[in-house]
């Protein structure tokens, strides 16, 4: 179920939806999609160079947020929860230390946050956050996968029919696309590196399918 936070011009704080706290207890162990992959057994068995790294960002946080763009008072709540202001400019991006902000669309965007934070951060915005806007906790939905290497653009051909080319695709950009017959949400977030947000139903497919398109570089996991 989803944590979804919305709140009317004429309600107060007290009048809000119904809220809960996601995060199991301790004694339950999080599990990502691809845990069956054992991947940090991977990393240290497998091999230690090539011409593509993958990681799997496990666990994180993810966050929809929907409001007003021109609302400078929901812009300044943003800035006082992560320390950082929304990215307006469409397909940016900004971070913030263990944050990050994608811009979705002209009233969305997508804020990753540590894992263990997520619902601190959520009990932020609600404390700060007036008028209309939703919040919605979609972090079992989906995963992150960092990949880089001297090989990844091309590697990253063979995937999706975005150009990646850095005059067209700098560092920081953001955009939500096809990705080997499914979809994953894509930044650049170096020269040689990007970062995929992909779904959990299509974690499986998807790592089975960058297993074939690295073959021919040489695949090294990493923990």
């Amino acid at each position: 179920m989803s944590d979804i936070n919305v709140m009317l011009p004429e309600q107060t704080a007290a009048t809000k939806a119904a809220i809960m706290n996601q995060l199991p207890g301790a004694e339950i162990l999080g599990k990502s999609p691809l845990h069956h992959v054992q991947l940090d057994t991977l990393a240290k068995q497998g091999p230690q160079h090539g011409g593509i790294y993958l990681r799997e960002n496990k666990l994180q946080g993810h966050l929809t947020l929907r409001c007003n763009a021109a609302n400078t008072k929901q812009l300044a709540a943003v800035e006082r929860v992560l320390g950082v202001a929304l990215p307006l400019l469409p397909l940016t991006s900004v971070e913030n230390g263990g944050y990050s902000i994608r811009w979705m669309s002209p009233d969305e965007w997508l804020i990753i946050v540590p894992g263990l934070e997520t619902f601190a951060v959520e009990t932020k915005f609600r404390d700060e956050m007036g008028g209309h806007y939703s919040l919605v906790n979609s972090s079992g939905g989906s995963t992150i996968l960092e990949v880089s290497g001297a090989n990844v653009l091309e590697m990253l051909k063979k995937c999706t029919p975005i150009d990646l080319h850095s005059s067209e695709f700098p560092i920081g950009k953001v955009v939500s696309t096809l990705f080997a017959k499914s979809s994953a949400i894509i930044r650049r977030t170096g020269e040689q590196s990007f970062e995929l947000v992909i779904r959990r139903s299509f974690a499986d497919y998807i790592w089975l399918w960058l297993q074939d398109a690295c073959s021919e570089y040489g695949l090294v996991i990493k923990a």
